[in-house]
């Protein structure tokens, strides 16, 4: 009985570190949230003429103001990654632990933004950190990484957020509020005027501290 019981106890414990290891493996996978054919997984919130579209292998929008929401979710600590174009004079947002059904002031946002009237350009987290140097020029694919996670900096809790644009990465954004805890993906359609296009979006979640 008493090897019985020891053995037992060792293939649980193996069990455990499996598991564990799994979970952990599974953090470390991208996972793509589109599919480069469908709107399967985004939904459109706001204005209903606002447009949203697959075209040419990208979610595509146009028309008056709204969300295009990805439906998987919520998510806490992350990277994030997304090819995008904007039009000349166009405006958008990759909004980030955003409510499910968000309004333009929900969850954190990084510009979409290369000549529009609004000077803060895109590489900014509108309203904490801008930057007002076209770092993409209209009408081009640029890559925009994100990574975000919530970790302890001298002892007081905190929301690291690090932006990268075109493989150069601009700063690490430090929000000591943690204005938003977590949440969803989603992108803008600022105006009638703006026209953005998306691909290949993907995120890879990360454990609370992963590095």
């Amino acid at each position: 009985m008493t090897y019985m019981f020891r053995w037992m106890t060792l293939a649980a414990v193996f069990g455990v570190i499996s598991w564990t290891s799994e979970v952990h493996a599974q953090n470390k996978q991208w996972v793509s949230l589109f599919d480069g054919k469908t709107m399967n997984g985004w939904e459109k919130v706001g204005n209903p003429k606002s447009v949203w579209e697959v075209k040419d292998g990208a979610l595509s929008g146009s028309g008056p103001a709204s969300m295009l929401v990805c439906t998987k979710g919520p998510y806490k600590n992350f990277r994030y990654h997304a090819e995008i174009k904007i039009n000349d004079k166009g405006n958008s947002g990759l909004y980030f632990r955003t409510a499910r059904r968000p309004g333009f002031s929900d969850g954190y946002e990084v510009q979409i933004d290369s000549t529009h009237a609004d000077p803060i350009r895109t590489g900014s987290l509108y309203g904490m950190c801008h930057v007002y140097k076209r770092l993409a020029p209209p009408d081009t694919w640029f890559t925009y990484d994100l990574e975000v996670r919530d970790d302890v900096w001298r002892d007081r809790p905190v929301t690291r957020i690090k932006v990268t644009v075109n493989g150069d990465e601009l700063y690490e954004y430090l929000d000591f509020d943690q204005t938003f805890k977590k949440g969803y993906f989603a992108f803008q359609q600022h105006d009638p005027g703006s026209k953005v296009s998306i691909r290949d979006v993907k995120v890879r979640q990360l454990a609370d501290k992963d590095s």
